[in-house]
């Protein structure tokens, strides 16, 4: 019984988490979401954004690198945390689908030209379903043990 309310709060919280994640991702006035360009932006070239910031962290301010780096990794560590809790999905595959939901992501950005379609946000945000996958994995060692 306790399983089963563990699998609902699980999947009530994953659909907060989604919507509020697609919200920053689109619309967010905070993130330039809003603000939709005339050119159709986009970076191929793996780490020249994660350098970029890292190299301008002061010009551009901490805030500003933290949140664009380590946001992209945060964002993504409840899906590879939660998804496991109520689908099938583990390990690789769970990590793919992060992968694969990243891409989408991206290509929607950049057909609705919202900000721009990065690569580098596509491996950060993967980097965060493997961190949230392996917590996953901690908790429930821990919890198993635990009821053991």
């Amino acid at each position: 019984k306790t399983d089963r309310k563990v699998r609902i709060f699980g999947r009530v919280f994953f659909v907060l988490y989604m919507i509020l994640a697609l919200y920053f991702m689109f619309f967010s006035e905070t993130l330039d979401r809003t603000m939709v360009s005339d050119e159709y932006r986009y970076n191929l070239t793996l780490f020249k954004e994660i350098t970029r910031f890292w190299n301008m962290r002061h010009t551009y301010g901490w805030h500003i690198t933290i949140v664009n780096l380590l946001g992209n990794i945060v964002c993504f560590m409840p899906f590879g945390f939660l998804l496991p809790y109520f689908s099938k999905l583990k390990g690789w595959r769970l990590i793919l689908s992060g992968l694969i939901l990243s891409i989408i992501i991206e290509i929607i950005q950049f057909v609705a030209a919202l900000g721009q379609m990065d690569i580098d946000d596509v491996l950060l945000n993967t980097v965060g379903t493997a961190l949230g996958y392996g917590c996953f994995v901690i908790v429930t060692a821990i919890l198993t043990r635990k009821g053991s």
